[in-house]
């Protein structure tokens, strides 16, 4: 508990008179006077928190050069106007792209001292920390955070990509920028769920494996505005046709690197973990060889063009997958029997493209051989002995012979007894 003194106003509401000074020695008098009891309700305690990331949490940063902890941010719009709002934090497992709009009333010097157009203040003297250690309160230029990360462990490692371009502007001018947080877990093989036991199961997750890690195979996905999202892709399931279509941004293009432009459109293609060779049932297992059939890939020929200008590069993926049902036809279990990857090229000329569009294509063909089925009833033919009535026929000729005797005996016994009575 604790004491406090309450003052009762002058009888003449002289609020400019001055207050009565209290000596040290008429402290306790004017306590038993006006003293009382109160009771201050404790400082709100803050509720405990797990040490690990929880769902939505923000990320933490630490600046080591100032020693400041921070949060992970990734800026939104605001209002209708669109504005960037850099204060808003990223949150765990959170995967998702921003897009806002800034406006500088002078781009030359604003490019120069803007962090907002500074790739490093992107990455920094900063580090992310792994786990959660203390609470803080939430205090066309792309940014991509891949963020990988462990149930037990925490975040394990975390990169970041830009997207650059040049721009030229007067006063006034504006520059859209984009971010995007993306969260994804090196996932073990005995973890991944299987597709089926053994066979695949229809709209099951196809699976590939790339130096023995299992993964899913995935195609590309656009975004609204139709172009290739960089983080989120389809997943390719068994027995289903699937087709998609987006334009990926090139730029920037290193002047005349062909090779540059081949390797980022094989790259989109085929995704982060390019397969090597695809699972042959939906339980195929990363460490046995025999469950797993190798993808044969075919490339595009970068000398199929005459022009010096130009680049051969893929637009276009179809991935064919035969595969058959086998065993009982009770239940039969689907198996993949191979896999193609196979590009499809374009000439692309250096100087005038900064998106292509591009395609994939999915296609299952079922090559199970099936038994010819009956062309009508079946006909009884019966197999029996030409004698299977013999047994019949004798018993039937011994009981006519038994009577016939019988009859005969009957007979004789009749005159028999005839003959002796006369």
């Amino acid at each position: 508990s604790i004491f406090f003194f309450s003052f009762q106003p002058l009888a003449k509401l002289n609020y400019f008179q001055q207050p009565q000074d209290i000596k040290e020695s008429d402290f306790f008098k004017f306590l038993q006077k006006y003293g009382g009891h109160s009771f201050l309700a404790p400082s709100q305690v803050q509720p405990s928190l797990s040490a690990f990331y929880r769902a939505g949490d923000p990320i933490l940063t630490y600046f080591d050069s100032s020693s400041i902890l921070s949060t992970l941010r990734q800026p939104v719009k605001m209002g209708a106007s669109g504005l960037c709002v850099d204060g808003n934090p990223a949150g765990f497992l959170d995967s998702k792209s921003t897009s806002c709009t800034r406006i500088f009333a002078n781009l030359s010097k604003s490019c120069i001292t803007d962090p907002a157009l500074d790739a490093a203040s992107y990455y920094r003297d900063f580090a992310v920390l792994k786990v959660r250690v203390v609470f803080l309160p939430f205090a066309e230029h792309l940014v991509i955070y891949e963020i990988e990360f462990s149930g037990t462990h925490g975040i394990q490692g975390v990169s970041v990509r830009f997207k650059v371009s040049n721009i030229s502007g007067n006063s006034g001018s504006s520059l859209q920028q984009r971010f995007t947080v993306h969260f994804w877990t090196r996932t073990l093989s005995h973890t991944l769920p299987r597709s089926g036991n053994p066979g695949y199961i229809t709209g099951a997750p196809l699976l590939i494996a790339n130096s023995g890690a299992v993964q899913h195979m995935s195609i590309l996905r656009s975004e609204g505005d139709g172009s290739c999202s960089p983080s989120l892709r389809h997943t390719v399931q068994f027995g289903r046709n699937m087709r998609t279509g987006c334009k990926l941004s090139l730029s920037p293009i290193p002047e005349g690197n062909c090779s540059y432009i081949q390797q980022k459109l094989y790259s989109a293609l085929q995704g982060m973990d390019r397969a090597e060779v695809l699972a042959i049932t939906g339980s195929a297992h990363a460490t046995h060889a025999e469950e797993w059939t190798t993808i044969l890939i075919q490339n595009c020929d970068v000398q199929a063009v005459n022009c010096t200008s130009c680049c051969m590069v893929p637009v276009a993926l179809e991935i064919k997958i035969l595969w058959s049902n086998v065993g009982l036809l009770s239940n039969p279990q689907a198996q993949v029997l191979g896999a193609q990857y196979f590009y499809q090229c374009h000439p692309l000329k250096l100087r005038s493209t900064s998106t292509v569009p591009v395609t994939t294509v999915v296609t299952f063909t079922d090559m199970t051989e099936r038994s010819e089925p009956p062309r009508g009833q079946p006909q009884v033919h019966w197999k029996l002995p030409f004698d299977i009535f013999y047994p019949f026929k004798v018993a039937l000729n011994m009981e006519r012979s038994y009577r016939s005797d019988l009859a005969g005996y009957s007979l004789l016994i009749l005159i028999v007894s005839g003959i002796l009575c006369f």
